[in-house]
């Protein structure tokens, strides 16, 4: 099967569904505007105009002609490859490129904000994600919320399938505890807690940042680790230098995806404070699969997934002072955290298998693929 993905290339889900599809011997070729060597796959970049940035969160004016000429470079591309399946991640951006090429059979899979936020903020994108769900032949999605929400567009139920992103819970594991990495992050003998979120708005990491100096005053010598980068990068220094807890922070920048497993496992406590997702968020995951508690935002599929005071804690969005009191409770309790711990890893080795997950979907393709021949 030649299979040909849109998708942003930089992006680590990407990369594990295109590398699935080599493994198992298919023809992967990857149309995406930002470029990543992944061994086995044909790479086609789109160019981008200027200093263009088109984010689902901040698409303005100055960025419509990236889109426009992004969505005729993929159309001229898929031509040219010839593919015989198209399978686009994200409705709105590669969704609407794709959708333009009048190719079949096309697979999009929603990615959350894609489906939840942006055709809530104005006409247009509820339109393109209307037309792209239309113009589909299959969709798919890791969440029920995000199922519900692309009905509400449009989408006809038939042809939503639940694909999990899946957790490859070998490589995610407790194993992966790295003695030099906790060294190197002065974590050895202090309780730390980890936060993957990238700094976009969306993950509202202001939040924890807010709640650190909360959780100082309870237990002095917490390190907290928060990873990525994003639009609100300087302003998380600036408010951690504001509020004085700069010194008890590790900021590590863009994690390479084979070291974040290390990350997790050698932390005692995962948080997120994100304001939407889709689903169970990859990270949160990764996260349970390695063995570790989790404090999550009541958003997305979370409490399909984490039963508050069983496996983890479940709190209200933007509320700094309800995120310290958890985690100031966990990290008094080890027993309890290492309970939690190993309920999670349990849930994830049951129902989060990435092996399995992408298997459905490989079967989903071939059977869109013999029916359009």
């Amino acid at each position: 099967m030649k299979i040909c993905f849109v998708a942003n290339a930089e992006s680590i889900h990407t990369v594990r569904w295109v590398s699935y599809f080599v493994n198992r011997g298919h023809e992967v070729h990857l149309i995406s505007h930002k470029g990543r060597n992944i061994e086995g796959v044909v790479f086609h970049s789109l160019k981008t105009i200027g200093k263009s940035r088109i984010t689902l969160e901040r698409i303005r004016l100055v960025n419509l002609l990236t889109f426009i000429i992004r969505s005729l470079q993929t159309r001229k591309l898929i031509h040219k490859i010839k593919p015989d399946i198209i399978h686009a991640h994200n409705v709105i951006l590669s969704g609407f490129y794709t959708s333009l090429s009048k190719m079949h059979p096309m697979v999009v899979t929603a990615w959350g904000t894609d489906v939840l936020i942006a055709p809530k903020m104005n006409v247009v994108l509820k339109k393109i994600a209307k037309q792209v769900l239309k113009h589909a032949d299959c969709i798919t999605c890791d969440g029920l919320n995000t199922r519900e929400a692309m009905i509400a567009l449009g989408a006809r139920a038939d042809k939503i399938n639940t694909i999990f992103f899946g957790i490859d819970t070998k490589k995610n594991s407790p194993s992966q505890i790295d003695e030099s990495l906790k060294q190197k992050l002065n974590i050895t003998d202090y309780p730390s807690v980890i936060s993957i979120r990238n700094f976009n708005p969306v993950y509202n990491v202001e939040t924890l940042v807010r709640a650190i100096p909360l959780v100082l005053n309870k237990i002095p010598d917490t390190k907290f680790i928060l990873t990525g980068t994003g639009t609100e990068e300087n302003n998380l220094i600036k408010l951690a230098g504001f509020l004085q807890v700069d010194k008890s922070i590790v900021f590590t920048g863009n994690l390479a995806s084979d070291d974040i497993p290390y990350y997790l496992a050698s932390a005692d406590l995962y948080v997120s404070t994100s304001l939407s997702d889709s689903g169970l968020a990859a990270s949160t995951g990764e996260a349970m699969a390695c063995a570790l508690p989790v404090i999550v935002t009541d958003v997305g599929d979370n409490r399909q997934w984490i039963q508050d005071g069983k496996n983890g804690y479940i709190i209200p969005v933007k509320n700094a002072e309800v995120l310290a009191a958890k985690i100031v409770l966990l990290l008094q309790n080890k027993k309890q955290m290492k309970e939690f711990g190993k309920a999670n890893r349990k849930i994830i080795l049951e129902r989060q298998n990435y092996f399995k997950e992408m298997e459905k979907m490989e079967q989903i393709c071939l059977n869109l693929v013999e029916n359009y021949k």
